[in-house]
C-alpha cells in the first residue's frame, strides 16, 4: 500500500511531546492497544533519536515517526533511529530533499492555500494543516476545492469532540496530542492511562484497533 492509503487506514497519528519517555517501545506498545499506530516522536523531546532507536527495536507493531522535523540533520538522525516517515511544522525545503533521497515520506506543515501549493511543490507526501482548531473543520471542506487530490492531516488542538468532524469534511488523518498523551503521564510512565485515552479516542473515530 502507498504511504497515503496506509495513513487513510490508521486515521490517527498520536503526536508525544514530552519532556521524558521511559520507555518508548512501552508507550508505543500502550498507544497500540489502544487502536493508535502511527507514533510520532518530537525533536522537542531530549535524547528523541534513543527513543526512536529503543521503539524500533521491538515489534510493537507501530509505524514511527519523527515530528518537529526542522534540519535535514534532524530528518538523517531521525531515519536512521528508526523513524519511517517525518513530519515538520512548517514548509522545509531541506527536509523534504533529505527524506527524497532517503526514500521515507513526509508530512510537510502548511496553513494557507499557498503554503498547501509549496508543500506539494516539495513532493509532500501529506500536508499537515496546523493549527487546525484555529480555522475548524470547515477549512479543510474549503482547501478541498482547490486542492481535492492533495492529502491533508489535520494537527493542533484536534480532541474527541472536533476530530469525527475534520475527517468529515476533508482530513486523510488526525493528529491527537496532548488529550491522548499528556505529557505527565508519558513522563510518569502510565501505559494504562494512555492505552485508556488512546482507546477512547479510536472509539470516538470508529477506528479498528487491530
Amino acid at each position: 500500500m502507498t504511504f497515503r492509503t496506509q495513513l487513510a487506514a490508521g486515521q490517527v497519528i498520536a503526536v508525544v511531546r514530552a519532556p521524558a519517555i521511559p520507555d518508548a517501545a512501552a508507550l508505543c506498545a500502550a498507544l497500540a492497544e489502544g487502536g493508535i499506530h502511527w507514533i510520532e516522536l518530537t525533536c522537542t523531546t531530549p535524547k528523541v533519536t534513543d527513543h526512536l532507536a529503543r521503539a524500533a527495536s521491538v515489534d510493537t507493531g507501530c509505524r514511527l515517526g519523527l515530528g518537529t522535523v526542522l534540519t535535514a540533520e534532524q530528518a538523517r538522525a531521525g531515519i536512521e533511529a528508526g523513524a519511517r516517515f517525518l513530519v515538520t511544522p512548517g514548509c522545509r525545503p531541506q527536509v523534504a530533499e533529505a527524506a527524497r533521497a532517503l526514500g521515507v515520506p513526509v508530512v510537510l506543515g502548511a496553513l494557507t492555500p499557498t503554503e498547501v501549493a509549496q508543500a506539494v511543490e516539495l513532493g509532500a507526501d501529506a500536508v499537515k494543516i496546523f493549527p487546525a482548531r484555529a480555522f475548524g473543520p470547515g477549512y479543510f471542506k474549503d482547501l478541498r476545492g482547490p486542492y481535492p487530490e492533495v492529502p491533508l492531516v489535520a494537527s493542533g488542538g484536534v480532541d474527541v469532540s472536533n476530530a469525527p468532524d475534520f475527517l468529515a469534511q476533508g482530513a486523510l488523518a488526525v493528529c491527537a496530542g496532548s488529550e491522548v498523551v499528556p505529557a505527565a503521564a508519558v513522563a510518569a510512565g502510565d501505559w494504562a492511562e494512555l492505552t485508556r485515552r488512546a482507546r477512547a479516542f479510536t472509539t470516538a473515530l470508529g477506528v479498528r484497533s487491530a
